[in-house]
């Protein structure tokens, strides 16, 4: 399998006057780190106004100072917002392909939605058709990166006269394309547009492989076309990080940042929220003292009207020790996963115990995947390669503009009479 890191960029309060540039200072130390280790991807969110949660709103300037630093380690948008209302679909063409560029041929390109009040309704996109608008927009910025110069386009929430867009990405015919993914619903959507699979779920091996035999059923299936100019058949799964020689510290380091995620995001898409005035982190500290305590409590990111287990003394899989986390990652490469995107950066997992983490998987961990993995993908692209062939051959790809098609953009001034 391949590895990769996430980077939601979350800061708990109480925060300080020095408090963000720590965290994305380390956040970029972590990544450098990474690239020399060996690790596959480095991966980064976009969410805006989600207060503790997730600090990263221009992931596209934070992915552009990694790949400065870095010489191999893949850049990628995991994910970029590409509705209109967030980005025109031409600045997603524009970034992507200059950060192709800074990075020399490794930028990865994730599109999402968003799914919170606070971002559907910071930018006023209806939150029913906020897939469409996703996948309509995505279409047009995989034609962006590829036509010369692309034809324009008109719908109902944006329009576009033809216009050349620049800089062209380094990689042809454009950067792979990923999808979020949170259920099996939209791992099927996924399919049929030939995107690979950023899963934000944390499953378990049973599961994962349910979700791989869908995805590759689909891939191969007459339900795929492809909604860019080119397949990219791969899963990617998100697990818990931390490891430690003793499971105990390895709980004791990662468990509240972890849980904090996972209590976060439900809390933001259920709860009320006060701009300017959250209390995550102190809710999330008040719920585990009550369950501690043996109280019921209802967190959102279990259900709402369902109480939470006690999960105070529960592993999460993907903390604990290096024995532990390496049959963790057997179940993911059984079930047929691509790749495992490590949460590290939560809550207030502190930069050092990360950094700790990273070398001993390096060290103890990492070897074990990585032998053989480059046959194992060569073969699966001989394998798929048939499908992904009619696949693309199913994609009603527009031809490129005759001379004479191309409008002529007047002059800014009228010219002289003669």
């Amino acid at each position: 399998m391949r590895f990769g890191m996430l980077y939601e960029l979350q800061l708990p309060k109480p925060w300080d006057s020095q408090s963000e540039q720590r965290l994305v200072d380390d956040a970029i130390e972590q990544c450098v780190l990474g690239d020399k280790l060996g690790i596959d991807y480095a991966w980064s969110v976009e969410h805006h106004f989600l207060e503790e949660y997730s600090h990263c709103s221009a992931s596209d300037v934070f992915l552009s100072a990694i790949a400065a630093k870095t010489e191999r380690i893949k850049i990628g948008f995991g994910i970029r917002q590409v509705i209109p209302n967030y980005n025109h679909p031409a600045r997603t063409a524009e970034s992507v392909g200059m950060l192709d560029l800074i990075s020399h041929g490794r930028a990865q390109l994730g599109i999402g939605e968003g799914a919170t009040r606070l971002e559907l309704g910071g930018f006023n996109i209806p939150a029913k058709r906020k897939r469409a608008m996703a996948l309509e927009s995505a279409r047009e910025i995989a034609d962006m990166m590829v036509m010369e110069p692309y034809p324009g386009y008109e719908c109902d929430d944006w329009s576009m006269p033809c216009r050349n867009v620049l800089p062209k990405p380094i990689q042809k015919p454009h950067p792979p394309m990923w999808m979020a993914c949170t259920n099996r619903d939209t791992i099927r959507e996924a399919a049929r547009n030939g995107l690979g699979v950023l899963a934000f779920s944390f499953l378990d091996s049973e599961e994962a492989k349910a979700w791989s035999s869908i995805y590759y059923d689909t891939i191969k299936s007459e339900e795929c076309v492809p909604l860019g100019h080119t397949v990219n058949a791969n899963i990617a799964m998100v697990s818990a990080f931390s490891l430690h020689d003793d499971h105990d510290e390895a709980a004791r380091r990662g468990e509240d940042g972890f849980r904090f995620f996972e209590y976060a995001i439900g809390a933001l898409v259920t709860d009320d929220v006060v701009p300017g005035r959250s209390s995550l982190w102190e809710k999330y500290i008040a719920r585990k003292q009550a369950r501690a305590a043996g109280q019921e409590v209802h967190d959102a990111a279990y259900g709402g009207k369902r109480a939470h287990p006690d999960r105070s003394m529960a592993r999460s899989p993907g903390i604990g020790t290096a024995d532990e986390f390496r049959n963790h990652m057997q179940g993911f490469a059984d079930s047929g996963v691509d790749q495992v995107i490590f949460l590290q950066q939560g809550g207030n997992n502190k930069h050092e115990h990360i950094c700790e983490s990273l070398e001993r998987f390096s060290r103890d961990v990492h070897d074990d995947f990585a032998e053989g993995r480059d046959e194992r993908e060569a073969k699966k692209a001989e394998e798929l390669a048939p499908y992904i062939e009619a696949a693309l051959a199913r994609r009603e790809t527009r031809a490129p503009l005759r001379d004479d098609e191309i409008a002529i953009v007047p002059a800014s001034r009228p010219k002289p009479a003669a």
